[in-house]
């Protein structure tokens, strides 16, 4: 069976070459000009940033895509689904608030931010896939009505899925809140009373009310409130909040890799990651830890399965920063060999990997081109 191309192009950049240079070198080099975009609406899909989180891709490399869109003919849009936890995106105004904020309007991008599933985050299509787990996909209705989709990825750790890549932004990313709900629900987080310090962190951070305090002070999750989106493993700095079992986590990945199928089925789709301020979690946090290894370089594909697992392997090459959340991890867990493992142990981020091929979003053997 023929492998899918993956593109590759590092982050030096000598005199004369910038990277935005390199980015749109690379993007046409993998094949984006085979796309036919002649008066086709475009739908960007790309993480906009939860407010105080530096760590998401500068609105400088999603101009580049942008610009080659409308080059080539087509009707380009950034867009993103709202959150389903507390935060600065859980609706349309605050996130075109902290999208703006952000550094990605109009003027800078050249091109409109549409928040896909609309005002309150139930503007959604139904998708039919008949999947194992997924029967009817609950995705953005704005990126559904665009004609071809474009992923344009910060690849980075994940404290749910183990790392967040193409497969991750196309399938949580392009689901609405209803939709996010449903990929979530799998499993729900509990807490380990001797480690909890009482800070209730996770308790501001819960979008349904599902967090009390005992009478000792120490947090209690109540599982008939909670919708497991794993927010307060994130928030936790005392790993106090964990996922019960493994399984749990493989399922989160297969409903994401469902849903990603959902949004890119029967329409052209290309998508690019960039391996760049790897952070230890999503860039939904409020905040973003020390990256976990070097920068590493930009790729791209008409394949997100491949694309995710090269990049995978790509920072499983790399030496671990030793000021960051991998760095300390690290030193309890000498012999595991995966970074992202060992960032989040209770991760499996080779279920969204495997499903996605299972199911026919992708395929996990690649060839990567050196640019």
């Amino acid at each position: 069976m023929e492998k899918s191309k993956v593109y590759f192009t590092d982050f030096r950049a000598r005199p004369g070459l910038n990277l935005l240079q390199k980015l749109e070198k690379l993007v046409k080099k993998a094949g984006i000009e085979k796309i036919d975009f002649k008066n086709k609406y475009v739908a960007i899909k790309i993480h906009f940033g939860e407010p105080g989180n530096l760590a998401y891709l500068r609105p400088n490399y999603a101009k580049v895509i942008v610009d080659i869109v409308k080059e080539l003919g087509g009707k380009p849009f950034l867009t993103d689904c709202n959150t389903l936890y507390v935060g600065g995106r859980k609706n349309a105004i605050d996130h075109l608030d902290a999208a703006y904020t952000n550094g990605f309007s109009p003027f800078s991008t050249g091109c409109h931010v549409i928040i896909a599933d609309g005002l309150k985050g139930t503007d959604e299509t139904y998708v039919k896939i008949d999947g194992e787990y997924v029967k009817e996909a609950k995705i953005g209705t704005a990126i559904m009505d665009a004609d071809i989709i474009i992923s344009l990825n910060h690849f980075k750790g994940h404290e749910g899925a183990g790392f967040g890549g193409a497969i991750k932004n196309l399938g949580m990313g392009c689901g609405s809140r209803a939709g996010k709900m449903e990929m979530h629900n799998s499993g729900k987080p509990v807490v380990d009373k001797e480690k909890c310090k009482k800070c209730k962190q996770c308790q501001k951070i819960c979008a349904h009310n599902g967090i009390t305090y005992d009478e000792n002070g120490k947090a209690t999750i109540n599982h008939e409130k909670c919708v497991g989106c794993g927010r307060c493993i994130g928030i936790c700095n005392f790993d106090a909040i964990y996922s019960p079992n493994d399984e749990a986590a493989d399922i989160l990945n297969k409903k994401m890799a469902e849903y990603a199928l959902a949004v890119v089925k029967d329409r052209p789709q290309f998508h690019i990651n960039l391996i760049c301020d790897v952070s230890p979690n999503c860039d939904c946090h409020s905040e973003n830890d020390a990256p976990i290894v070097p920068d590493i370089g930009m790729l791209a594909s008409f394949d997100s399965v491949a694309l995710d697992k090269a990049c995978a392997d790509l920072v499983n090459k790399q030496e671990i920063f030793e000021n960051s959340r991998l760095g300390e991890q690290i030193k309890n867990n000498i012999k595991e060999k995966d970074h992202f493992h060992i960032n989040h142990p209770d991760t499996n981020w080779e279920s969204q990997i495997e499903h996605g091929e299972k199911i026919g979003l992708g395929k996990s053997e690649y060839e990567l081109i050196k640019l």
